[in-house]
């Protein structure tokens, strides 16, 4: 068998005249009201959403305070940096193509609380065991993108909670108010968004410097391993996979390939929330100076959510002018037609990776309506990413009143959207899984056997239940399989 590295170097090389292909293809534009990486401009500002309806906004008591808040930000330097953001929509089109596969994942909710570098290295760490997984597995690169700093905001269907006949405003994100069930914890507070950015910073250089600084070197690929997975049978499986790393890494020391090459001893990493807090976004929003383009900086990569993808809508008028690439979770309630009508909006010239649409179904819904959305999509012949959401749509509450996911329901949507995009001649893209470093108990099974007695032992989530990182890497693993044995009966057609 061919070594893992010069496996994944000759596929660098094919991917690369991808990107470059998709590059030439993306540059030039039909007027100035499209933007090089597929923005719609005409008209639009970065506070033109402020003339429509903004749906899942927190109803502040001073608007004089929420100025102030969102005037500081505006005066703090962008979290991310726009030629980041097309380097990520380039790695996404070739996603796209099949060239590659996206890995999504983090914190339902990011939690100041449970703000800790030990917290945000442990799930970088899972991030990048399961990235090597499925690399080995797939035989194509991965991009990582980690629900992290800046996912706070939570969309809520309801505007207050009621327990015991006591009304408060609904817990919407740390970065809006506190879930405590108290007046006072549950005041949407603007000091709040100056906490986030503050955090979102300072977690973005934790990340940076694991990715540029030789932690996530292909050489510490043994180092990864957490604790509580050493003695599980994925633990195991990670184990003899990562020597086997080694032995290919070694093998090309011996043919004279340098062990030092960047490529070797970096990673690139991306960042990744739902845009819902419209002002926040906007105080982020900045000019770069290269393009002459609006980019959203609050993340490389924005997406939006069944509650406020209405086509008329303040977020939709938001999303269509950033030249950020975006995402749009799609449920078995979409319809083909409005889907294809919104993708068209926010991507008019139908730029490749402007556009991921993320299903979120459950198993057996995926396997009957996502055909119909991929042959709507795919007779407009637009541009997308399809990557699956398998954590949404399989969400339960247990009769101890926690809400949880079973492992095998989030197992199986995965399966389903690789068998409906095999079955459809697609690229089945990505996977976007809420997941954490911590040796949580929120989600039951997997081959750890978590119960729901299991579940109030380490219940930490302020909002929906986490995979751990035992069935995080236990899902990798599976994905990779399947990754695989999909490559090889591609081969034998």
């Amino acid at each position: 068998m061919t070594p893992l590295r010069t496996r994944v170097a000759v596929r660098a090389m094919v991917d690369k005249a991808s990107v470059m292909a998709a590059s030439m293809k993306a540059k030039p534009t039909k007027s100035a009201d499209v933007s090089a990486t597929g923005a719609n401009l005409k008209g639009w500002t970065p506070a033109s959403w402020r003339e429509r309806e903004a749906l899942q906004q927190p109803k502040y008591e001073d608007a004089n305070e929420l100025e102030n808040a969102l005037n500081e930000i505006k005066s703090r330097p962008p979290l991310v940096f726009a030629g980041e953001s097309r380097d990520l929509q380039e790695k996404l089109a070739n996603a796209a193509a099949g060239n590659a596969f996206v890995l999504f994942g983090g914190d339902c909710a990011e939690s100041f609380k449970e703000f800790k570098a030990d917290n945000v290295r442990d799930t970088y760490r899972v991030l990048l065991q399961m990235a090597v997984v499925l690399m080995y597995g797939s035989g194509v690169p991965v991009v990582k993108l980690g629900r992290m700093a800046g996912q706070f905001a939570k969309p809520r269907s309801e505007d207050l909670e009621t327990i015991d006949g006591v009304s408060l405003p609904s817990y919407r994100g740390d970065n809006i108010n506190s879930c405590e069930f108290t007046p006072e914890a549950r005041r949407p507070d603007p000091a709040r968004l100056v906490k986030a950015y503050d955090q979102s910073c300072a977690t973005l250089n934790l990340l940076r410097a694991f990715s540029g600084g030789g932690y996530a070197a292909m050489t510490r690929v043994n180092d990864w391993e957490l604790d509580f997975t050493e003695n599980t049978e994925r633990g195991r499986q990670y184990a003899d996979l990562a020597s086997r790393v080694d032995a290919a890494i070694d093998f090309m020391a011996a043919c004279g390939i340098d062990e030092n090459h960047p490529s070797m001893q970096e990673t690139s990493f991306f960042t990744a929330h739902e845009a819902l807090h419209l002002g926040y976004e906007e105080a982020l929003t900045r000019l770069d100076s290269t393009t002459r383009e609006y980019y959203g900086c609050s993340a490389h990569f924005l997406w939006c959510g069944e509650r406020t993808r209405q086509p008329e809508g303040a977020h939709m008028e938001y999303f269509r002018g950033v030249s950020n690439p975006i995402g749009i979770k799609i449920s078995d309630k979409s319809d083909g037609e409005s889907v294809v009508s919104l993708v068209k909006h926010l991507n008019p010239d139908n730029v490749p990776g402007r556009i991921t649409l993320i299903s979120r179904m459950g198993a057996k819904k995926l396997r009957e309506h996502l055909p119909r959305l991929i042959t709507a999509i795919e007779d407009a012949g637009l541009n997308v990413l399809w990557v699956t959401d398998p954590m949404h749509g399989n969400t339960i509450k247990t009769d101890n009143g926690y809400k949880t996911r079973p492992f095998e329901a989030v197992r199986d949507e995965i399966m389903a959207f690789f068998e409906v995009h095999e079955k459809m001649g697609t690229h089945p893209g990505g996977v976007h899984l809420e997941m954490t470093g911590q040796n949580v108990t929120e989600c039951t099974g997997g081959t750890n056997n978590v119960s729901v007695a299991d579940l109030e032992k380490c219940y930490l989530t302020h909002c929906d239940p986490r995979l751990n990182a035992s069935q995080a890497i236990e899902l990798a693993f599976l994905m990779a399989g399947e990754l695989q044995a999909m490559r090889r009966r591609r081969a034998q057609q």
